[in-house]
Parts: C-alpha cells; structure tokens; sequence
C-alpha cells in the first residue's frame, strides 16, 4: 500500500519490482504496469502482484496457479493481496481496516496486517511477518530512504512482536509537537534528579533545579539511551513519551 509501490508474492519474479517502479517513475499507471510486466512472463499463472502509483490508482492480479484461497482487492491508494489465505475474510478485514485506521502510513499497514492475522492470516499458521515504509532520507540520520523496515522471523505471534518492534521505533526515532514537549522544573525535576541518581549519572542534591550538574546528568543519560531527537538540553525539556518510559523503565 502506498504511492508509487508495488509488491510480488507467490514464486516472485524478482524483475518485477525494478521494472514496475521504473515504469511507475515514467508515469504509467498501475494497470498499464501490471498488463506490461504479465504480458512477457511464461510463468503469469503463478504471480499474485499488487501495484499503487503516484495518482493512488491501483491494480492486483492472482494466477491461477496461486495456492488456495488467493486473491487481492484495491481501493483509492491501496492494494491488498494474499494467498494460501484462511479464507476471504482476510482480504476484507484488511482492506476494510486500512480505511478506516488512523495515524501515518506505517500505523495505517500495520492496523491492516493486524486485523488480517486475527481473522486468520496465513491458513499454515504463524511465523514470521514483516513491514517496511520508505522516503526519501527517512531513514537513521537521513542515510537511506528506509523510514520504517522490521521484520520477525519466527515467533509464535509474529505479527504482535512487530508492532512492538514499530513501537519501539516509534519511541526512539519519532518526535513530539513543541507544543507537547515537558518542561522539566519543580517536583518533576526533582523526579528526574532522583531517577538520573539512580541511573549512576546524578550526584547533587534534588533540588528541582536545572542547574550545570543537572543538565550534565542529562545529557549523558539521552546519549547513552539514544534519546538525542526527544531531549531538549538548552531549554530542559522532553518529549512526554520518553519521560514515561523512564520512569516505567527505571522506576523513581
């Protein structure tokens, strides 16, 4: 799902993927794809290939040859697609989640996949699942375009270990609004004095002032816990989301 994306299932043909986006990039549109990389393939019957382009039009297609139950769906900006499915049933709670979800991209695919598993998903069982979001210079420190990609090979509940993992993504690379970020002063300040003491980084008085020692304690933690993006040094505040995974974490 998503613009200008397209995904290969069954016996994938790994030229589709190279060949499809090339041709997206020029402007051609998911369907006039689709037809184009079927019509030159000896083995179409076993594809299953799901296509949404830069105007969010989208195409599916299922062979024949497809291992039962297979099929897709498409709507405006999306493209669901399975096969050796528990049935229909999970097409349709994905699709049907997808519209009605919240949130980004990432939260919207991963609702999706959720509501899919839990109708049944893949009728061999669980074991694995993955997610991956791209754009341009989404990723760790804007090096790549790979904003969101996680994957769990083997898990008795796969699907729910990888929304914890995009939890935690969320928690360490994502960013609160100015305007919910916390202002560490007063008794919450001392809160956080006694927590960065008992992480080892504090050894003043709780005072509930943001003073030198404080802000030195500070820094330190959010540098060796990663949390550089969510900590504001100069004017002593946090992003809510890591004040309360501190101190669920590491207690008062």
């Amino acid at each position: 799902a998503g613009s200008g994306a397209i995904a290969t299932q069954s016996f994938a043909n790994t030229s589709y993927g190279p060949r499809g986006l090339a041709m997206l990039s020029q402007g051609a549109s998911a369907q006039d794809v689709l037809n184009q990389l079927l019509s030159d393939d000896p083995e179409a019957s076993h594809r299953q290939v799901g296509i949404v382009d830069a105007r969010g039009s989208a195409a599916t297609f299922t062979g024949g040859a497809c291992f039962d139950w297979a099929g897709g769906i498409t709507g405006n900006g999306f493209a669901v697609q399975g096969n050796i499915l528990a049935g229909e049933q999970v097409r349709q709670a994905m699709a049907q989640t997808l519209l009605a979800a919240d949130g980004d991209l990432a939260a919207r695919l991963y609702a999706a996949l959720f509501a899919g598993d839990r109708v049944g998903g893949d009728r061999r069982g669980r074991q694995s699942s993955a997610i991956l979001v791209v754009k341009p210079n989404g990723g760790y420190g804007g090096f790549n375009d790979r904003w969101l990609d996680y994957r769990v090979d083997d898990d008795a509940d796969p699907v729910k270990r990888l929304g914890e993992l995009i939890d935690m993504h969320r928690l360490y690379f994502g960013k609160s609004p100015e305007s919910e970020r916390v202002k560490l002063t007063g008794n919450l300040l001392r809160k956080m004095q006694r927590l960065l003491k008992k992480m080892g980084y504090y050894q003043g008085e709780e005072n509930g002032e943001y003073d030198a020692a404080t802000r030195a304690a500070l820094e330190t933690m959010t540098g060796n816990e990663n949390f550089e993006d969510r900590v504001y040094l100069d004017s002593g505040e946090i992003d809510p989301p890591v004040l309360d995974f501190l101190f669920q974490r590491f207690g008062e």
